[in-house]
Formats: structure tokens, sequence, C-alpha cells
């Protein structure tokens, strides 16, 4: 019999192999899969959890509250929007995400958009498909080595999107308060407060976590101060943009466009007018995708999750500073 039962809730990959292997062989774990994300059946089944991991189920305080014995919850991601930390904080549980993941892959994705927005690709597919032959209609485009980029938070996926910034030329503004200065100068990037970075970039990368301090941090007062050739990349989380405030602002043209891989409320509606303009390169939350990243993520949550089965510290430690973690 295993000396621990870690409960997987739910998972997109197509099996829980990897994550069966590292617990059992590195903490003598089971590890059961219940594939959902209802409430009340988390409820009724997570009572004897020693730990769990999560996807997309949300982890409410009413479901934490069964929990008697669980060390730590752990999520498939950066983000951990969906777990109430303070829940899990009341009752001593860690939470655990995988702080350092798919930086290549988010990161190409907002370069990906910053260029195909720049050059107008999806403006000219468009007008190809309606037979018209003309490069005059997406004047002007300017040399995207010309651009100045925008990164609002700088975390390691910004840091390796400014990376493949500076290295085509652009000048990099950053917005984040809680960065040192030095690290700043050693990426070569400028700090900016919000408001000169909202004015004066050509180009604008979200890079912050969802959280009540950031929610809707982007609305009518921040498009506003943006350029009218300015574009606003999302490849965070949807709802730290006001979405309706940014269909105004694209609709009346106070910003030239958007690239988002994440919507407020997702899957985003087939209505949506994001979904309907030329300007807006739209993707389903799958920036953070290759088959690399699909097995480097669980290898890293597994083996976090194995850490504190065995009683040491883990690396995607959500909720350190408040359970008086190592510091």
């Amino acid at each position: 019999m295993a000396k621990f039962k870690v409960y997987i809730t739910d998972y997109d990959y197509p099996d829980i192999e990897i994550e069966r292997k590292i617990l059992r062989e590195g903490a003598d774990a089971e590890v059961v899969s219940l594939d959902t994300r209802d409430p009340e059946i988390l409820k009724a089944e997570l009572r004897d959890a020693d730990a769990i991991i999560t996807q997309y189920a949300p982890i409410s305080p009413d479901v934490v509250e069964v929990m008697s014995k669980c060390m730590a919850v752990g999520r498939y991601g950066i983000g951990y929007d969906n777990v109430n930390v303070q829940a899990c904080t009341e009752k001593g549980i860690m939470v655990i995400n995988v702080p350092a993941y798919c930086e290549e892959e988010v990161s190409d994705t907002a370069l990906a958009m910053m260029l195909s927005l720049n050059k107008k690709i999806r403006f000219y597919h468009s007008n190809l498909q309606k037979g018209i032959w003309d490069w005059k209609p997406g004047v002007p485009i300017h040399q995207f080595k010309r651009t100045v980029a925008g990164l609002i938070g700088f975390g390691s996926i910004a840091r390796f999107t400014a990376r493949k910034l500076k290295a085509l030329g652009l000048r990099v503004l950053v917005y984040d308060p809680y960065v040192e200065e030095a690290l700043l100068a050693e990426c070569e990037v400028e700090s900016a407060d919000l408001d000169t970075l909202l004015r004066n970039s050509d180009a604008i990368s979200i890079n912050v976590p969802l959280t009540s301090r950031t929610k809707h941090m982007i609305g009518e007062a921040e498009f506003a101060k943006m350029k009218k050739t300015a574009v606003i990349i999302n490849t965070a989380r949807g709802a730290v943009i006001d979405e309706k405030a940014l269909i105004r602002a694209l609709q009346n043209k106070t910003i030239a466009g958007a690239g988002l891989d994440v919507f407020e409320f997702e899957p985003i509606s087939p209505d949506n007018p994001l979904l309907h303009m030329d300007n807006v390169l739209a993707t389903p939350h799958c920036g953070w995708y290759s088959e690399e990243s699909k097995i480097e993520i669980r290898i890293k949550l597994a083996t976090d999750m194995a850490r504190v089965l065995n009683g040491e510290e883990p690396v995607g430690f959500v909720n350190k500073r408040e359970l008086g973690g190592k510091q």
C-alpha cells in the first residue's frame, strides 16, 4: 500500500503516466485521476487527499474545507487563479505552481503577434480573400526595429520576450514596481512608470498574473493614453484587460490593433466582436503549447509535489511567505 495518495482533478493531457511514475518512484504515492471539475464531486472525493494536482477545476474554500490532511495543491501552469490561495493558506496547505516553463513558447507568441500586427498580415490576407490585390490600403507601415515595445510586468516570460526584441533592435520599456533596477540594466531595458509606458510604446505586452490588483488594470483610461497607432498584446490572463473597453478602443480607433491569446471569458464566444476585426489576432490560449513544454510542465509539477511529500520545500511555492517557508 502506498504511503501517500495524490488526486489529479482534471487534465488536458493524453494520460498521467509521467505523474504516476515520478510520484510513485519519488515519494511512494498513489495517483488517482478524478477527471472532473464538479465542486460536489471534488468535495466528496478529496477528503483523504495528501496532495492535489489540478488544471482547471476550481479549488474553492468549500473544497479546501473538506481536505483534512492535504499538504499541497499544485496547479499545472504559471497562473493559479482557480485555486483559492487564502483558503489554502488558512489551513496550512502549500499552493504550488510551475513558475518557469514555456518561456520560449509564450515569448515567441508575443513576438509573432507584434510582427504580424506591424506588417498587417491579417488585414492583407482578408483583402486578398475579397479580391483586393493592393498594398496601399495598409499604409502606413514602419520598420519593425523602429517600434518601441512596452512590457507590463517583467517576470521570466517577459525577460525572454525582451531578449528577442532587443536582438531585433527595438527599444524596450518596462513597468514592474517589484523588479530591481539592476536586473533591468542587466537586460538592457528601460524602467518606466505605467503612464510613460502607455504614452510612448508602439506595442504593449501584458505579462502580469491575474490578481485583485491587476484585474482590469488596462481599461478605458489606459487606452486613451496610448498612441492611436499602438497595438496591445495579451498572453497572460484575459481579465487584466477590460475586454469591453478594448472592443470600444478598437472600434473607435483609439488604438490600432490587438493580439490576444487569452480572454476575459474562456472559451470566447464565436460572436465576440474581437473575432471579427481585421486588426485583431486571436488564438485559443495556446501560447504556452509545444510538444516540449507539454512534457516539461508535467515533470516539473510532479517532481515538486514529490518534494513536498518528502518533507522538502517546493520550487513553485506560491504562499511561501504566508506559511513561513525558508527564505
